[in-house]
């Protein structure tokens, strides 16, 4: 073992960083007066080790020992970080201009330690406003950086406590402007409330402080926070409840005490603000809960099984309050449309003029469609792609027009707002900017002010979660009709709940499933194939095929190479389209060599390159470029942006720590604090996929993903592509996910409550 030595310096470059523990390799700047003989001159020195999060032009004093390694030669191992404050002049100008303080750049850090030399940072903290002596700062500019200063002093204090328990700088920061002053207290005496306040913090970054404040194991407001955390959990599946006798064991799991614990925690939970629980009744044999009533209706003698379900108070609220708009939906007597109960025929009577395809150029069922939206409250439309969506939608609308009729069509996302208005010819909006949602306020629309449309029409109702569907028929009058359109056969929504599927089950709506592949569509191998995997067929594939193709490779880390080069070189050679923003990658998992994660990484590298002019900043261990492909991840309401919008960032801006991204062509600022709710978008998750569609969609399917390799994912990801499909990777793993059709359904009792 070598000898245990300081040193310090600041920091050149990030060569690797590990988001998940923190291992850092990086080459520092050293100050070489407390370094000989260990270094000389200006040489750069690898650093290795678990370190908090830090930028390039960070001041770091280190502890540790120099080892030699085999490949890489001489190493700094680090022991002890600290982020501080640099003595020489030098390292005092790279530390100003480093970018961590706002509204200083490198040549107004320049400026300032050209005029107040070794005692520059004395004068800031004691003395900030003789910055005014600066050339070129403003009063402004001064209150600017004074600000962001104390900042920087306040944050070190919580910095400096929560590196001790292995949190991030970036946290830190986050942690700081959520709680200013009270953050030191804050985190020490409620660790767990950093989850629900924080984007980025979860149970187990709070639980490791809460422990290392001395909080016992079974303390009963750690397995609070345990239970909380492992229905979120849950609900971040797609569940809208937990069975009890699933929830305990799960939550005992993650908080290693015994289950028993847990159930006399949540016995005393039962009337508090942190969950609601209540007993569901459905039949054993068969997957969709019945009445009871139901079952003797039909002189069924099945057996009834109890289960005690724990929710979430929002998603209990949400479901019972769902159920309640529905029944009044489909209960109120009378309806805006009630001179067009005959149905069509009697629509066409009344407008003579109707344009567009006429009831007799429908097929049947398509007729069954319309005839159902007119006159019943509540009607789904349901079909696969090709199936004529579109053109019953589109007949309605003329209808509607022709008699006078007024209506609303909405999608729950920007993109599938924009196809709806591009396949109709009538504006679309998403369902936030229909119930009119305003930051701070909520939705403008609700029971005291409904929407003012005879027929409100959703889209791409697949995607439409419980605490979204609630709002919606919130804001829909007793006597307005509401039609869903999707497809049943898609994933579920990414947000908990599985409304289209527990609307159809409870047989409270008129469902019409169009079935009929129309001609036209038949002659693409992309509606074909999608229809051919809906029914558990291999897809087919053709030497002379136009739109649809299958590359085949075995190894996964091939086939990642493989895909890469497809998407950069072959599909713009040979179809002219661009790689990034008419190409979309679609994997189904994450993790892998062939998983949206080093995809990402692949195709930044290959797509869009580091270069000279090209600003970049490596944030939250992710380097962001401009020209990057981005996705926003979770809503954001004040920035007007939603989970699954895709953008490009177009600027970025070290000394106000902002980045700029385009997002169906308005840009949208970001502050480097905020960057987490972005990721890399030119490979997605087939989920975040959901609602849009590309011209063209490359899709690994490997063994290594076989957990996820599922008929509604592998169908889902093909219908996404409008002009061209590629799939690269083994036909074995598209045999499990052709073959695979899950039976496995999310918790929720919507259809439940609607049938009792």
């Amino acid at each position: 073992m070598g000898e245990r030595v300081d040193i310090s310096g600041s920091v050149e470059r990030i060569t690797f960083y590990n988001e998940e523990n923190g291992y850092t390799v990086l080459r520092l700047q050293p100050d070489v007066r407390g370094m000989l003989p260990y270094a000389h001159g200006k040489q750069l020195v690898t650093v290795v080790g678990n370190l908090p999060e830090v930028n390039p032009g960070e001041w770091l004093k280190l502890t540790g020992q120099w080892l030699n390694h085999a490949k890489h030669g001489r190493q700094f191992q680090v022991e002890l970080c600290e982020q501080s404050v640099p003595a020489s002049v030098e390292g005092i100008k790279r530390y100003l201009g480093s970018g961590m303080v706002r509204g200083v750049g490198k040549v107004m850090a320049e400026r300032i330690v050209n005029r107040f030399g070794a005692d520059t940072l004395t004068i800031i903290d004691e003395n900030p406003q003789r910055l005014g002596e600066v050339l070129g700062i403003g009063r402004k500019r001064v209150d600017s950086i004074i600000k962001a200063w104390e900042e920087q002093r306040a944050i070190k204090d919580v910095m400096i406590f929560l590196q001790g328990h292995g949190i991030s700088t970036h946290l830190a920061v986050k942690i700081y402007k959520q709680y200013g002053d009270e953050s030191l207290a804050v985190v020490q005496t409620t660790p767990y409330r950093l989850v629900q306040d924080i984007h980025g913090i979860g149970f187990k970054t709070a639980d490791k402080i809460a422990q290392a404040l001395g909080l016992a194991a079974d303390d009963p407001a750690r397995i609070e926070a345990g239970i909380h955390y492992t229905l979120s959990k849950m609900a971040d599946d797609g569940h809208v409840y937990a069975p009890q006798d699933e929830l305990e064991p799960e939550a005992a799991g993650i908080l290693q005490v015994p289950a028993e614990k847990v159930t006399a925690v949540l016995e005393s939970l039962e009337n508090s603000d942190l969950v609601r629980r209540e007993t569901i009744t459905y039949r054993t044999t068969d997957d969709r809960r019945q009445t009871t009533a139901g079952e003797q209706a039909n002189g069924e003698a099945t057996a009834v099984r109890e289960e005690r379900a724990v929710y979430l108070p929002a998603l209990y609220f949400s479901e019972t309050g769902l159920t309640r708009q529905v029944q009044r939906l489909i209960e109120h007597p009378t309806s805006r449309l009630s001179d067009l109960r005959g149905g069509v025929q009697m629509a066409t009577s009344i407008g003579r003029g109707v344009n567009g395809p006429s009831f007799t150029t429908l097929t049947a069922q398509q007729g069954q469609a319309v005839n159902a939206a007119l006159t019943h409250k509540l009607t789904i439309l349901t079909g696969g792609p090709g199936t004529g969506k579109t053109t019953t939608l589109r007949t309605l609308l003329d209808i509607l027009d022709a008699t006078g009729h007024s209506y609303a069509l909405a999608s729950p996302t920007g993109r599938a707002a924009k196809r709806l208005t591009e396949a109709t010819g009538r504006e679309a909006k998403t369902i936030h900017r229909l119930l009119e949602f305003k930051p701070g306020e909520g939705f403008g629309r609700n029971e005291n002010n409904p929407i003012d449309a005879d027929l409100i029409v959703i889209d791409e109702t697949s995607m439409l979660d419980l605490v979204l569907a609630y709002n919606l028929l919130r804001a829909i009058g007793s006597d307005s009709h509401l039609l869903l359109v999707g497809d049943i056969d898609q994933l579920p929504s990414v947000g908990a709940g599985d409304v289209l599927r527990d609307l159809i089950a409870s047989d409270v709506a008129a469902v019409v499933r169009l079935e009929t592949i129309f001609r036209q569509a038949a002659g693409s191998l992309i509606i074909r194939n999608a229809h051919r995997i809906n029914q558990g067929h291999m897809p087919e594939t053709r030497p002379d095929a136009e739109d649809f193709f299958l590359f085949i490779k075995e190894d996964p880390g091939e086939t990642a190479e493989l895909l890469v080069d497809i998407v950069a070189k072959r599909i713009p050679h040979k179809f002219g389209l661009d790689p990034i923003d008419d190409v979309q990658v679609l994997a189904p998992m994450y993790n892998g060599l062939a998983g949206v994660t080093r995809l990402n990484g692949l195709l930044q590298e290959a797509l869009n390159p580091p270069a000279p002019r090209k600003m970049e900043r490596r944030i939250g261990g992710r380097v962001f470029r401009v020209g990057d492909k981005v996705m926003q991840t979770v809503n954001n309401y004040d920035k007007s942006v939603y989970n699954g919008d895709i953008g490009r960032v177009t600027a970025m801006d070290a000394i106000e720590q902002t980045l700029t991204v385009a997002i169906d062509g308005a840009p949208v600022v970001y502050g480097f604090l905020e960057v987490d709710e972005l990721i890399h978008a030119f490979a997605v998750s087939v989920h975040k996929s959901q609602g849009s569609e590309y011209p063209c969609v490359v899709i690994p399917v490997v063994v290594q993903h076989y957990m996820m390799l599922q008929r509604n994912l592998l169908y889902t990801a093909v219908t996404r592509a409008r002009r061209l499909a590629i799939l690269v990777g083994t036909r074995r793993a598209l045999q499990i996910a052709v073959r695979t059709n899950p039976t496995a359904q999310r918790h929720t009792a919507l259809d439940w409550r609607l049938k009792n």
